[in-house]
Order: C-alpha cells, then sequence, then structure tokens
C-alpha cells in the first residue's frame, strides 16, 4: 500500500492558493514537496450544505489543531483547538446586523497565514503538518468548521490506493509522531476518514456529547431497519470511549426510529458525528433489504428549569446561602452609604442653616431688625442670659470635663423645664463641631419594631433605612420554619437592627474624629486609639437628650443606648452626655459601666433672685424691640412690684417662669398671671393622677394614693418617706409603696429628697407651683 502511495510524483515546490471568505485571494509560497501538484484552498461552506468527492478523492476530518487565539481562549475538557468550543456563543452573534464573528474568525486565519513568524499557530501549516512526510498525496481543499473545532481535509490519492489505507497509514503516523503545539506539548492531533455525507450547516446548534442518531430509509417509500446496540458500538466506538446507548422504548411511536450515544467527553462526539453523518449501513452489516442511512444530530441534555427546581428542592442548603449573600451585599453597598450620610448629619453638611450664604443673610434680617420671630428670639436670649450667668460654673465645669480623657459619662439631671438642654447645647457646646444630639423620646415612643427602627435611624441619619424589610423578613422566616422545621436567620431582632445603626454611627464618628490628622504630625507615629486618647478635644460630643423617658414601659432602646455609649467612651471614640429627668439614672449606667464613676449636674429650680430677673430682662428686651422711644414694661408698669411675691408662689422652673413673661408682655398683671398659671396647674393635677388613672393600665398608683399625697402636701412643705411607705394606702400596693412613689416621682407629682448617702428621707411637690395648685 505504502508502495503504491510512493508512487504518487512529488514536487520540490508548490504555490498554494489560500482564499478566506471576506478577503481578497492570495499566494502563499509552501515547501511542500510533500503535498503534490496542485492547488490547497479554503472555501466558505457550499450552498449545497455537503461536500462532493470526485474521482480518487476522499475526505478527512482533522480535530485539534492548536492556533494563537487559543493562547488567551480555552477549549473544551482542557484542549486547545483552532476554533476554540468557547467561542461558540460569539457564532449567535452573527444574526444580527451589527457583527459576523465568523467572518472575523476567518480574517483572522488567513492573517495567521500570512504572518508566518510562528509557523506552529498557522492553521494550514497544521494541517500540512498532520501528514506525513512519506506519503505523496495533494490536499485540495480544507474546510474550516468552527463551531466544532475542527476542519475537513479532501485529499486527491492514487486510485491504487484505498482510503481505509490512507488512514491507517495517517493514524500510525499520528499515533507515533504527532505534531504538538509550542504552547501547548501535551495536546495531539487526531484524524479519521469521513465516511458518511456530512451536512455543513450554519444553524445555532453546538457541540454536545450526546448524538441521537437516527434510522432513515435510502430511498422514499422503503423502510429502515432498527439497529441493535452492538452495531451501533462497532461503528462508533472507533471515535472514542461510549459512556452508555440508550435505544428507543419499544412503547414510543416517535418516527423515525433512534438511538442516543453518550460520549465521555465532547470531542469525540464531534469526530464522529463529522465522520458518520450520511453513513449507509450495508444490508450485511444489520442496514436491511435496502440499507439503513444514519442521520446524526447533536443533543442538548439540559432539562428545562433544571436549576430552579434544584433551588426549590434544596430549601435548606439555597435559603442559608441567599441569606448571607444579601447579608454581605448590603454591608458591601449600604454600609459606606449610610456611614456617609451619618458624617453628614454629624457636620450638618447638608443642613440650610450652616451654609455660609444662609448666616450671611440671616445676620443681615437681625441687624435690620425686621422679622418679627428673631424680636421674641432677643427677648428669650436676654432672659436666660441671667440663668447663665448664675450657672456659669456649671457650663465651665462641662467644657472641662470634655478637655480630659477620664473615660466617663457626663449626666445632667433635672426635672423637666430645668434647661438642661439649652445648658449644654447653647452654652456648653457652643461654636463645637461634630456634635451629634439624639433625642430618645420618639424612639421610646415609637410603635412597633420597624417605627423603633426608623425613628432611631432618623436621629443618627443613618440612610437607606428598610424598616419594612424587618416585618417581611419576620413573615419569610416564620413561612420557612413551617415549611424546613428551622428558622432560615432571614429576621432580624430589635437589638440585632439597633446594634446596626449604633456600629455604624460609632464608625463615621471615629472618621470624623481622625479627620483632620495628618501624615506629617508629631503624632503620627501613634495608632488611632492611642491618638485620641491624647487629643480628647479632637473628639465628638455625642448629647443622648431624654433618657429614660418613659423607661417603665421598656427598657431595651436605653439597655443598647447605654451599651453603645459605654463603648464610644471606652474606646476613646467620643464624649457622651446624658440629659435626664430620672434621678435613678445610676441604676441603668451602671450596668453599661459598672467601674466607673459618673460626672453629674444637677440643675433645679432657680432662686427667687434669678427667677426675678429672668422676667425683667424678658419684658425690658421685648420693650427694646418695640422702638427707642417706646418705654419698657419693667419701667412703665406699676403692678410688678408684686412680682416677688408671685415669684415666691410660683417657683424657679424656667417653663413656669417663660409661661408668667409671655402672660405680663400680654397686659395681664403678675398676681392674675400666676393664678392662671395655678389653675391651670390644679386642672393637670386632676386629669393625670386622679382622673385618667382607672382608664390608663401602664399607671402604678391608685386615685387613692395619689390624693392622699395632694392633700397631705397642701397642709405641709414636705412629708417623711419613711412614715408614707408605712401608711395603709401605700403598705397594701403590690410590691410596697416604694415603686408606687417612684413612678409618681417619674411622673412629676412629687420629688424624693434624698441625703448625701442617698437614702430618701423626704417628699416635696414636683413642681413648686404644685404646692400652691
Amino acid at each position: 500500500m505504502l508502495a503504491a502511495i510512493h508512487r504518487l510524483p512529488k514536487f520540490s515546490s508548490l504555490k498554494k492558493e489560500l482564499h478566506y471568505p471576506g478577503t481578497s485571494a492570495r499566494t502563499y509560497p509552501w515547501d511542500t514537496a510533500r503535498l503534490g501538484d496542485g492547488r490547497c484552498k479554503s472555501t466558505e461552506t457550499p450552498r449545497s450544505g455537503h461536500i462532493e468527492e470526485g474521482p480518487n478523492e476522499s475526505l478527512l476530518f482533522i480535530d485539534s489543531m492548536p492556533m494563537s487565539t487559543s493562547m488567551f481562549v480555552s477549549g473544551t475538557n482542557g484542549q486547545t483547538d483552532i476554533f476554540p468550543l468557547k467561542l461558540n456563543f460569539l457564532l449567535g452573534l452573527a444574526s444580527y446586523p451589527f457583527a459576523d464573528p465568523e467572518k472575523i474568525l476567518q480574517k483572522l486565519l488567513a492573517q495567521l497565514h500570512e504572518d508566518q513568524r510562528i509557523p506552529a499557530a498557522d492553521p494550514l501549516n497544521i494541517a500540512k503538518r498532520a501528514l506525513p512526510e512519506n506519503i505523496s498525496i495533494q490536499v485540495k481543499q480544507i474546510l474550516p468548521r468552527l463551531k466544532e473545532g475542527g476542519a475537513y481535509a479532501k485529499l486527491l490519492h492514487d486510485p491504487n490506493v484505498s482510503p481505509s489505507d490512507i488512514e491507517a497509514a495517517l493514524q500510525d503516523y499520528l499515533e507515533k509522531k504527532s505534531p504538538k503545539p509550542y504552547f501547548n506539548p501535551f495536546k495531539s492531533i487526531s484524524s479519521h476518514l469521513v465516511r458518511g455525507r456530512p451536512w455543513l450547516e450554519d444553524l445555532q446548534r453546538y457541540p454536545s456529547k450526546h448524538l441521537k442518531v437516527e434510522f432513515l430509509p435510502p430511498s422514499p417509500g422503503a423502510e429502515a431497519a432498527e439497529i441493535p446496540e452492538e452495531t451501533l458500538y462497532s461503528l462508533f466506538r472507533t471515535y472514542g470511549k461510549l459512556g452508555d446507548i440508550t435505544p428507543q422504548p419499544k412503547t414510543s411511536k416517535d418516527l423515525p426510529k433512534h438511538a442516543t450515544l453518550n460520549f465521555r467527553t465532547i470531542r469525540d462526539a464531534i469526530m464522529a458525528k463529522n465522520c458518520m453523518h450520511g453513513f449507509i449501513l450495508p444490508e450485511a452489516e444489520g442496514g436491511g433489504s435496502k440499507g439503513t442511512i444514519l442521520k446524526i444530530a447533536y443533543e442538548q441534555r439540559a432539562k428545562a428549569h433544571v436549576w430552579r427546581e434544584w433551588i426549590f428542592s434544596h430549601p435548606r442548603i439555597v435559603v442559608p446561602i441567599v441569606a448571607a449573600l444579601l447579608a454581605s451585599a448590603a454591608v458591601a453597598v449600604f454600609d459606606p452609604i449610610r456611614t456617609f450620610f451619618i458624617k453628614s448629619h454629624v457636620t450638618q453638611a447638608f443642613h440650610l442653616t450652616e451654609n455660609g450664604l444662609y448666616k450671611w443673610f440671616r445676620s443681615q434680617l437681625m441687624r435690620a431688625n425686621e422679622i418679627l420671630t428673631f424680636k421674641h428670639r432677643k427677648g428669650e436670649d436676654a432672659g436666660l442670659s441671667a440663668v447663665w450667668d448664675d450657672r456659669k460654673d456649671d457650663i465651665e465645669r462641662i467644657r472641662t470635663w470634655l478637655m480630659e480623657t477620664a473615660d466617663t459619662f457626663v449626666v445632667i439631671q433635672g426635672p423637666r423645664g430645668s434647661g438642661k438642654r439649652e445648658l449644654v447645647l447653647d452654652e456648653a457646646l457652643k461654636g463645637r463641631k461634630n456634635t451629634l444630639v439624639i433625642d430618645c423620646k420618639p424612639i421610646q415612643e415609637a410603635r412597633g419594631d420597624s417605627s423603633t427602627i426608623f425613628a432611631a435611624a432618623r436621629e443618627v441619619g443613618y440612610r437607606p433605612v428598610f424598616s419594612w424589610m424587618n416585618t417581611l423578613s419576620s413573615m419569610i422566616d416564620l413561612a420557612a420554619q413551617g415549611t424546613i422545621g428551622t428558622k432560615t436567620g432571614f429576621s432580624e431582632t430589635l437589638d440585632t437592627q439597633l446594634a446596626k445603626i449604633w456600629q455604624n454611627t460609632s464608625n463615621a464618628l471615629k472618621e470624623l474624629a481622625l479627620e483632620g490628622r495628618k501624615k506629617d504630625d508629631k503624632d503620627s507615629e501613634l495608632g488611632d486609639d492611642e491618638y485620641l486618647e491624647k487629643h480628647p478635644e479632637k473628639r465628638p460630643v455625642v448629647v443622648i437628650d431624654h433618657f429614660l423617658h418613659k423607661s417603665q414601659e421598656s427598657s431595651i432602646v436605653y439597655d443598647k443606648i447605654s451599651e453603645w455609649a459605654a463603648a464610644l467612651t471606652t474606646a476613646n471614640v467620643a464624649h457622651v452626655i446624658f440629659l435626664t429627668n430620672d434621678v435613678s439614672f445610676s441604676k441603668s449606667l451602671s450596668k453599661a459601666l459598672p467601674d466607673r464613676v459618673f460626672r453629674q449636674i444637677s440643675l433645679g429650680d432657680c432662686s427667687p433672685e434669678v427667677a426675678k430677673k429672668y422676667v425683667i430682662n424678658g419684658l425690658t428686651a421685648e420693650g427694646e424691640d418695640g422702638g427707642a422711644k417706646k418705654s419698657v414694661p419693667s419701667q412703665s408698669r406699676e403692678d410688678l412690684d408684686e412680682l416677688d411675691g408671685c415669684i415666691d408662689i410660683l417657683g424657679g422652673r424656667l417653663t413656669d417662669l417663660e409661661f408668667l413673661t409671655r402672660r405680663i408682655r400680654t397686659g395681664e398683671s403678675p398676681s392674675k398671671a400666676v393664678h392662671q398659671i395655678i389653675d391651670q396647674s390644679a386642672s393637670e393635677i386632676l386629669k393625670m393622677y386622679i382622673l385618667d388613672v382607672d382608664q390608663t393600665s401602664s399607671r402604678h398608683w391608685t386615685p387613692e394614693q395619689a390624693w392622699l399625697l395632694i392633700k397631705s402636701l397642701a397642709s405641709a412643705s414636705s412629708l417623711r418617706y419613711n412614715e408614707l411607705l408605712l401608711s395603709d394606702t401605700f403598705k397594701s400596693s403590690p410590691g410596697g409603696g416604694e415603686p408606687t412613689l417612684r413612678a409618681l416621682e417619674q411622673a412629676e407629682l412629687i420629688a424624693i429628697v434624698s441625703s448625701h448617702g442617698g437614702r430618701p428621707h423626704s417628699i416635696k411637690p414636683g413642681k413648686p407651683v404644685y404646692a400652691a395648685a
């Protein structure tokens, strides 16, 4: 056989014409003495879809022919091919007008052939090297198959040599001395004789390991034989190892009859399909009286909605994974945004009142004295100046504490209306940057977890906040628990949600504290914690107002706030100031900082001298607002002589003094204004402590207990604490009379006076005006 092949003429040189669709014809010199005379060209797919073979012509399919593009695009199963299979999705773009990937790849092949600096990257050179040197045959045509990563080669051979002999010689040569690309020395080239009549289609059908083999008659009206598994195995085992052969079920009435072949690798399936499609199985081999045509197509075994079915059938695996992914996404995406908004809230970067243009405009309006609201403010400021002069020592003490490194709380305690908030924010922290004010009142009064989360987020500027997601997550968790028996972890408790808000706030405050730090500072070698400990003036200030407001209803919010405040102070992140009306604040704060002594300032009522000065200054400033020639009320009114007696009755509570000042401004006499205030206070006592007690289950006292206190304090300025506890009215209370007295103190009906050792010894009215009421 080889001798007959050798008798074919040999030529020392040959010019081959390579023509790719979309490019002009070019002539390339090949040193191919072994290829014989003729021209080798690569053409586009024939319009008929079939390759016509002439006399003494055979067709080979060459697989796994590497190219330079495989250096950055890998083929399937670790192989690198002339047309990588993972580029198949690009061919699907050919139906769109803006791109034709098939033509682009063909142009690339033409350029590779033209550039001979890397001969191993040229696919036609690879085809030449795949043929042995001692076989003189002529390669007439090469048809690339982009989707299948190979190419057809049409050969012209001696009529005395059978195609099967050429195939055997080629396979023997490839097995012993297969050419390998320099960038993939582990991959060999394979080649087989095409026994059928391949169909060269350009449909969007892509390779698969599964082949559907249909049995068709050779002519219309004839009957095709059903090929048994043994025959199919002997026909297709040559091209690769088979995993399984599945015949058509006996009960199936689908025509034509078919069988399914499952190859181990996709490359073996490609070789089998291209070599055996259109093969006519003769009668001698089991093909029936007139033979049977084998029609082969790739079969995609991917089940419809397989991923969806798997996800819904494995909730115990999928749900925790989804929850973890959602949590990770929320942390990665939303946490930086929330930290930015918290910083903007603290620095008031987006507040109109901090805008330079607004400040200038407001100052011009105040200077012109045309806006009425500013006049009232002037009167209020004039009245408060007398109070701040009296409390100058407290203001300086707070400022001094904020310059020290002690990691403890600053607590400002006093009854409602004593000026705690104004003392801290308007005087002690005046002009200080990075001050965060948290009002506990709207947080505590919120109804439901979602409302509580939203209120807490609003106080610190935490946004975006999805408070409604907490309710939805709880419903999903409840449904999942009833379905799979365990919780999914979607829902989070109120404690967890509040902890997230406070943690983001801590991060924002720490970033603000370290904002002014530079690399060339003298303390640049210090860590963040050491730097903040050494520079307490750099720390932001957190003011927590209305602390322990309605704490008897629920203490969850206050426990989380106190724990968070303790973390801020111990980590030297911020100074924390608590403003509270509750005299028992130490019980709650000691849980968070059990080994610290709090720095405390107790604010009471103003002295009669300061109270009188407050009222007179307020009236004087109001008179000056009306013009320079107008006499002020403090000079023109004669009924102000009775102001001393009115203040003795009214007391030094700032809210009551402000109410008195406003009534005098309207033209009432001081005595009449005080009587009006007393009557209003008496109505409040009846409504809040006696009449509406039975309708509100949250009250911890009875009308009889409140009436006993009112009647006793009307006849005496103070009551002995122990004697009141031993009375029959309070002794019969559940848990004793002490919780009842503490509840009445929280409601501000009474004030419990303690000795220096902390032991309560007497009871007084909650407001000075209550004694007269």
